[in-house]
């Protein structure tokens, strides 16, 4: 059995779900009908470092939504896929598109359309509040809750098993000299 860290260590893209990770899986509809979500800052920052590591990132959701388009691009998130029918199917095509093994794929979820795609993959990432099979089958579960900071606490642990998050935020404090 392979150890969470030489898991995670091999990581070279991580794929995300969108609702339920990103937000906290409500979706708002305002009196003329459009669609608004919430996403914490600090996962944004979080998906950043983990491009900045030289880490390719994917978002890999069943809606198709005009906000997801809009925060995904702020992100510089690599590849945007959405309305999904069959995600592990999506995740197949782009780990072959990319030549990526599964033992270096990280995907985070939260419900049952996603659990294939975690079992599939070497690194299977789930927020606190997540469906409860779906905490079952993650190999690491975040103590934050979607949309509460929890793909932050993902690419977090990421960057520090494969000790490069210190390098990464360190531009953030201030120098002694």
């Amino acid at each position: 059995m392979v150890d969470l860290n030489t898991r995670t260590e091999a990581i070279r893209l991580v794929a995300f779900d969108v609702d339920g990770v990103f937000s906290d899986g409500r979706i708002y509809y305002n009196s003329q009908g459009v669609e608004t979500k919430a996403f914490h800052v600090h996962d944004g920052l979080g998906v950043q470092l983990l491009k900045k590591a030289g880490i390719i990132t994917a978002i890999i959701t069943g809606r198709q939504s005009a906000i997801v388009t809009k925060r995904m691009d702020e992100l510089g998130i690599d590849y945007v896929y959405q309305a999904c029918q069959d995600k592990w199917f999506t995740l197949q095509q782009l780990q072959k598109s990319l030549n990526i093994a599964a033992h270096q794929v990280a995907y985070m979820g939260d419900d049952l359309p996603d659990l294939a795609c975690m079992q599939s993959v070497g690194l299977a990432l789930a927020p606190a509040n997540a469906h409860s099979r779906i905490r079952t089958a993650a190999h690491y579960v975040t103590r934050a809750s979607a949309g509460d900071g929890a793909v932050r606490e993902a690419c977090d642990f990421i960057l520090t098993v494969q000790q490069k998050l210190a390098s990464l935020t360190a531009f953030f404090e201030v120098s002694d000299a």
